[in-house]
C-alpha cells in the first residue's frame, strides 16, 4: 500500500527531572523506517526533551524533502500544546514551539504536519531510542 506522507514517532526521556536528556525518533515512509534518531542532548527537563525530539525529527524530514507528515507522540501535553489546544506557560518551551513553527514554515518548503497523540504502547521504538541515548 502506497502512503504519500511520512509517519514520525518521537519521544523524550530524562534521567531525573531535571536530569540527563535523551531523544528518540523514527521516520517511516511506506512502512519502512528510513531514519532512526537516538541522541543525548545534555541536561534539562522531560518537556524539553519531548520538544527537542520533535525539532530533530522535523529537521531530518526537511533534509529528506518530505512535505506531508503525521507526527505521533505519547505525550498528550506536547501534542495539545503543538496543536494550540493548550497554552504554553513556560517561556523556554514557547521558544522551542516557535522553532517548530519556523521549521514547519520552511524556506520555500512548507511542511504540513498533523500532530497525533498515541498510547505509550504504540510508541515503543521512539521510547527505546530516547532511553538508549542516556543509558536507561
Amino acid at each position: 500500500m502506497f502512503v504519500d506522507f511520512m509517519l514520525i514517532y518521537t519521544d523524550g526521556a530524562c534521567s531525573g527531572n531535571p536530569g540527563k536528556m535523551g531523544i528518540g525518533a523514527v521516520l517511516i515512509k511506506n512502512g519502512v523506517a528510513v531514519k532512526k534518531i537516538s541522541e543525548s542532548i545534555g541536561d534539562g527537563t522531560n518537556n524539553i526533551a519531548e520538544y527537542t525530539a520533535v525539532i530533530r525529527a522535523l529537521e531530518e524530514v526537511q533534509k529528506l524533502g518530505e512535505m506531508d507528515i503525521t507526527l505521533r507522540s505519547d505525550s498528550e501535553l506536547l501534542v495539545k500544546q503543538l496543536r494550540g489546544e493548550y497554552r504554553i506557560r513556560a517561556i523556554h518551551l514557547r521558544d522551542l514551539k516557535r522553532k517548530i513553527d519556523e521549521i514547519c514554515k520552511g524556506k520555500g518548503h512548507e511542511l504540513h504536519v498533523i500532530f497525533e497523540h498515541v498510547p505509550r504502547e504504540q510508541n515503543k521504538t521512539a521510547d527505546k531510542l530516547s532511553k538508549d541515548a542516556i543509558g536507561l
